[in-house]
């Protein structure tokens, strides 16, 4: 069967529009029904129109047939990219046996506006005093006409605050929370959108609605209007006409605005919307705006105008609610049946005036009314004011919730299930992870994960949905990053946040504890908290770990490139802040939620100190800088060999703290000498045991923990500790009705009830890393960092526990990776799958095996068999240790 080229995608994505790399990457997968295949070679073709693509004409770009095996990131080498431009490309391949595949289906790309000066419109909005944020959320319209045909139009626009866009009466794209989340002060982004179907010859309009958002609404626990006060946007049409002759429509003096039926929009209060005040027909042509005033103008914006890198925040599911129960008060309690993220969306028809109001919290109180003591500030509350006419469904436009419970008051009528829809937003990362396995409690658990991200990537990786807070918070991202990569493809996701990292990185190195910075910084001058360093072991060190685990899993170097100076600045902060290598007062959060095990402080910043020096000598490499890869080699050296003299106590074998996760952390990050780590890793099976066989660990050890006893010999005790439902552990939650993950271990226990409502969520994402080790060990799915992005890919399954079926899939941007395994009469039957392009290092144990004819044994090490595998599907049998 001859090889075949599929899901072609540029910058990680398909058909992206406004991208502005000058140098855009291209990847693609292959298929085959032919064992070991593989690319020798390919052709890129890239023209200026489709027309020139269907006749092999690349005259953009003609790659020639390049003698190589890659297919991801390959670097457009083309004629220069200029703004707006349309750019159409195929791809064809050699196999292995020299035959060429067919072209691949047309793809296309288009660039973004690349210069400043090709913005030719105004910043417009409206120019408020003081620092309220509930304030009415303005509309912005102007008609326009267009006197001939268009061939093709394209929108660009951006705004300090949220907003959406309206031509003539049907709303652009589906994307909510635009422009997303960035330090404005710094950066924006803008979004690119072909409207050509929605314009027509003759009479059109364009309407604007804009909320307060992250820019002048509430962020955070301590911040209102962290970026400004006003809100504003930045719009630009182009049109092409059908004689080739361009056209702008643009953000300036001549748009109208006024005030609407959004009264207030806020995501921490909620929304209120009253439909008596809704404009009919105000995004359409001939409307009459002669009551409304002009729109205000603002100064021009001197930050970074870039195109989105990250995937858009849209309604990725929509659900019917699993109950609803009337209360004696004459509410109703609706159960989504799953702790989610979005909102919901009500039909009613009632007299004028009447208010619903829906108040959303994510668990109740033992006598059936919403626990929201957790909400702390945040009211979580929308309000929909009827217009008296007919039925309506209603649902906000600049807000978010997270809830699985919502309380409906002043519904009129009966409240019905086919009358709400939940809708489920995050921002749209491709699912590129399914794990399964025989205990339901454990499919739960990876339910709950996967769950708990989709809440919580929301423009940037938050820390809760549901509170005032909603941060961005770096240790929790950088714990949860390779679970995560798993998961769904974040590749872009990080890129962008990774920015967000470096923007509010200090003159210093320091990078900081929250990104993008939402005035934390200004938040801990004010009110001296020395607590908030802006260097916490652990959340800082992201820096480097998040760049690190972008290319170890998709195989992009260029993230290494683009932050190099900044990861060399913050190791070099560590050493300059260190003393004698080691580095106290430098780790405040410490092993976050930990229970009654308090790990030194001291340990935890030497050891991420550590970690990041060797990280970073590995990237040095990596991108050349071979030098400096000598010099952080040495440094991790120099940093193990204090932390042995200045914690480790060479008697005892204990470690200073002599908590779970200081051995955690000694082990994972290597930081003992190898006739130590026997030691250590006995010491921590020790301690588990002494606690009942449950674990203490916080943020920082819960992701390693599992890890590090399965690459010390202690798997057994891994599966226990999965497998352990007592407080406390994964499966308590589960136990107990969990749909995500919870903030605390003890957020809610049999004894005590709720926990610490001031710091309680029951969506956040962290203590969900055990994830990691479900794809890595579990299942055995694991990225060699020699060969990145799964080019080559360790399958080596660690059976245990009460399992007797694992299965696991992810796709790759190779292609699809599979492991499964059953055990039937006590022997193992292993499955893989490994996409075309690629290869495997397979690990049975040593002795007796069937093993597929195509596997090439490569060594026999201690109780491992390794086996090298080209793309196929195969089965191994081997006996149940």
């Amino acid at each position: 069967m001859p090889i075949e080229v599929k899901d072609s995608r540029v910058e990680n994505m398909v058909n992206p529009l406004g991208i502005d790399s000058l140098q855009p990457r291209f990847s693609w997968k292959l298929d085959s029904g032919e064992s070991g295949q593989k690319q020798t070679a390919y052709r890129v073709l890239a023209a200026s129109s489709r027309e020139r693509l269907e006749r092999e004409t690349g005259d953009m770009w003609d790659s020639g047939k390049v003698e190589s095996e890659q297919s991801v990131h390959v670097e457009y080498q083309g004629k220069r990219l200029e703004s707006g431009q349309v750019c159409y490309w195929m791809v064809m391949v050699w196999d292995k046996a020299g035959n060429a595949s067919g072209w691949s289906g047309e793809a296309y790309f288009s660039m973004g506006l690349l210069e400043r000066e090709q913005w030719k419109g105004r910043w417009i909005g409206e120019r408020r005093t003081g620092e309220r944020h509930l304030m009415p959320c303005p509309y912005f319209r102007k008609s326009f006409s267009l006197n001939k045909p268009v061939r093709r139009a394209m929108l660009y626009a951006t705004a300090f605050g949220l907003y959406e866009t309206h031509l003539n009466g049907r709303r652009v794209g589906e994307q909510y929370f635009a422009p997303g989340w960035t330090d404005y002060h710094t950066r924006v982004h803008y979004q690119t959108y072909d409207v050509t179907r929605l314009l027509g010859e003759g009479d059109n309009a364009i309407g604007v609605v804009l909320g307060s958002g992250w820019y002048c609404g509430q962020v955070g626990m301590m911040n209102r209007n962290t970026y400004g006060v006003s809100p504003s946007f930045l719009l630009q049409l182009n049109v092409e006409y059908e004689d080739g002759t361009c056209g702008s429509v643009v953000s300036d003096e001549s748009w109208t605005m006024n005030s609407g039926p959004i009264e207030y929009a806020c995501f921490l209060e909620g929304e209120r919307y009253d439909a008596r005040l809704e404009w009919d027909g105000w995004a359409l042509p001939g409307f009459n705006d002669g009551g409304w005033r002009k729109a205000d103008l603002f100064e021009p914006y001197e930050g970074k105008l870039e195109a989105m890198p990250e995937p858009p925040v849209t309604v990725t599911e929509k659900m019917m609610p699993a109950d609803i129960r009337r209360t004696g008060r004459g509410t109703y309690i609706v159960d989504m049946g799953q702790n989610m993220v979005g909102w919901l969306r009500i039909r009613a028809e009632g007299p004028a005036g009447s208010e619903i109001t829906i108040v959303h919290a994510e668990m109740l109180n033992p006598d059936g009314t919403l626990y929201t003591d957790n909400l702390r500030l945040a009211a979580q509350r929308d309000i929909y004011v009827l217009k008296g006419e007919e039925e309506n469904w209603f649902e906000p436009h600049f807000t978010f919730h997270g809830f699985r419970y919502a309380e409906i008051a002043g519904y009129p009528g009966e409240l019905k299930a086919e009358s709400i829809i939940g809708c489920v937003v995050h921002s749209a990362t491709p699912r590129t992870g399914r794990f399964e396995t025989s205990d339901p409690m454990i499919n739960r658990l990876y339910g709950n994960i996967v769950w708990g991200q989709r809440g919580n990537f929301l423009s940037v990786p938050t820390d809760c949905p549901q509170r005032d807070e909603r941060l961005g918070w770096t240790g929790d991202a950088q714990i949860f990053i390779r679970t995560a990569s798993y998961n769904m493809d974040v590749s872009n996701f990080f890129v962008k946040y990774m920015k967000d990292i470096a923007d509010a990185q200090q003159p210093s190195g320091a990078f900081p504890d929250v990104a993008p910075d939402a005035g934390w910084v200004e938040f801990k001058k004010r009110d001296h908290l020395k607590w908030m360093a802006p260097d916490n072991a652990g959340w800082g060190d992201a820096g480097v770990i998040i760049p690190w685990t972008v290319y170890l899993m998709y195989g992009d170097q260029r993230i290494l490139e683009t932050h190099y100076e900044a990861m060399k600045k913050w190791v070099d902060y560590l050493l300059a802040t260190s003393k004698g290598l080691l580095r106290p007062d430098h780790a405040n959060y410490g092993d976050w939620l930990s229970i009654n095990a308090d790990t030194p402080k001291d340990v935890l910043a030497t050891a991420y100190f550590a970690y990041s020096a060797l990280l970073f000598s590995r990237i040095s490499g990596i991108v050349g800088h071979t030098e400096n890869e000598a010099i952080y080699a040495d440094l991790f050296e120099r940093i193990k060999q204090a932390f042995v003299q200045g914690y480790l106590d060479r008697q005892s074998g204990i470690i200073k703290g002599d908590t779970q996760t200081v051995y955690v952390l000694a082990l994972y990050f290597r930081l003992l000498p190898d006739e130590w780590a026997p030691v250590a890793a006995r010491r921590l099976e020790a301690l588990i045991q002494s606690n009942g066989n449950r674990l203490s660990t916080g943020f920082l050890g819960v992701g390693y923990l599992l890890p590090a006893l399965s690459e010390n010999g202690l798997n057994d005790l891994a599966y226990t500790l999965l497998h352990q439902d007592t407080f406390p552990s994964w499966l308590y939650s589960v136990k107990h009705g969990a749909t995500t993950i919870w903030e605390r271990w003890d957020g809610w226990t049999e004894e005590r009830g709720f926990q610490d409502a001031g710091m309680n969520s029951f969506n956040h994402y962290s203590l969900g890393s055990v994830g990691e080790w479900l794809f890595r060990y579990a299942a055995g799915i694991d990225a060699d960092p020699r060969q990145p992005g799964f080019k080559h890919t360790l399958i080596r399954p660690r059976t245990g526990g009460r399992l007797t079926f694992v299965r696991a899939e992810f796709e790759s941007a190779y292609g699809t990776w599979e492991s499964r395994w059953e055990i039937r009469n006590g022997v193992v039957e292993l499955t893989v799958r490994v996409p075309v392009n690629t290869t495997a290092t397979v690990y049975v144990p040593s002795g007796k095996a069937e093993v597929p004819a195509e596997a090439v044994e490569l060594v026999r090490e201690g109780n491992d068999r390794r086996f090298l595998l080209g793309s196929g599907c195969y089965s191994f049998r081997y006996e149940w240790i």
